[in-house]
């Protein structure tokens, strides 16, 4: 079996606390035509580089029914800058508009696959998954990238056609697990393509 979910495979189910003080599940979301589901950090420079890129894809789609949700999984104890209060602190400032949850047992992570900071999930309508990988093939340096693989995926789905390409190897830093050394990646989470 995959470690990553796979392309046609329904959303797994979650209920994590955000830094605006509510618990939000995927129900929460169910009004939303697209899902994208994304795990990132607060210290990855791949997260750093694209963030601004991010917001202004998920503010380019929010009118045509796209809803952003940010998960961030990092161990605090493998690197304390990805703390909840670290968390709330980015928001504060940054105002990203996407509420950002804390996957503290990183169960939803695992359930996702998630390998890198930042991974995108995009669900249809249904949940199914039509996209999954990278946003960027140069997140860290934005102004350098050529594709934007994300953008590319939305338009084609508010445009109602079938995603090209749903599947992108994610480019960032690795999900950093509980217990485990800061580069350590789960055996069977090879590349995706």
């Amino acid at each position: 079996m995959a470690f990553t979910l796979q392309i046609g495979e329904k959303a797994p189910s979650f209920s994590l606390p955000a830094t605006d003080g509510r618990t939000y599940s995927l129900d929460d979301f169910s009004d939303a035509k697209t899902l994208v589901v994304f795990f990132t950090c607060n210290h990855c420079p791949f997260v750093l580089g694209s963030n601004e890129t991010t917001r202004a894809v998920a503010e380019k789609y929010r009118d045509k029914g796209v809803q952003f949700v940010a998960i961030n999984s990092n161990s605090e104890h493998t690197h304390p800058a990805d703390s909840f209060e670290h968390m709330i602190k980015q928001m504060d400032e940054k105002k990203f508009p996407w509420p950002y949850l804390r996957d503290q047992s990183q169960d939803v992570a695992r359930a996702y696959g998630a390998l890198r900071t930042p991974h995108f999930y995009v669900f249809d309508q249904e949940r199914k998954l039509v996209y999954t990988g990278r946003e960027l093939d140069n997140p860290r340096q934005p102004e350098k990238a050529t594709v934007n693989d994300l953008d590319n995926a939305l338009q084609e789905i508010t445009d109602g056609k079938a995603v090209s390409v749903p599947l992108t190897n994610p480019i960032g830093c690795n999900v950093k697990w509980e217990g485990k050394d800061a580069h350590w990646m789960p055996g069977e989470a090879c590349d995706l393509v």
